[in-house]
């Protein structure tokens, strides 16, 4: 459950839902593209050191499960995911290049969200009861 970042003492849970699409949604993910497309993603989550809980390829969009180490800002994760990518396989496909005529794969921007074990309320009511708390002089 909990990762440990390398040559340090931190552990860290952070958890993230991304989403992304093919530009203009076209339908094109699809067999030997499709099994190229997830390759590339592999290979590229695990030299940031990016675990992938989960992820599905729709013929249009991918959906991942990620565990982001706390050194990588997620939009650094989902630039490089989505610029290698799309750089290797508009190469490796030329076929594309009729429908991408702009040099790019995939649309701009992703959607994400946070995943935890602790809700909101649970944080705020945690604020809430330690900011009532007698001082007691002991440093955390």
């Amino acid at each position: 459950m909990d990762e440990v970042y390398p040559e340090t003492h931190t552990k860290f849970y952070h958890r993230f839902h991304v989403v992304w699409t093919t530009k203009y949604r076209y339908k094109v993910m699809r067999g030997e593209m499709r099994e190229r497309i997830r390759e590339i993603i592999i290979q590229t989550c695990q030299e940031l050191g990016v675990h992938i809980e989960t992820g599905v390829l729709s013929t249009d969009h991918v959906h991942m499960f990620i565990s982001v180490p706390p050194q990588i800002a997620l939009s650094m994760v989902m630039m490089r995911i989505k610029g290698r990518s799309s750089y290797k396989i508009q190469r490796e496909f030329p076929e594309l290049r009729k429908r991408y005529w702009g040099q790019r794969f995939w649309a701009r921007g992703f959607f994400s969200t946070t995943s935890g074990n602790v809700t909101d309320a649970v944080i705020l009511q945690y604020l809430e009861l330690h900011s009532k708390r007698e001082p007691t002089g002991v440093s955390r």
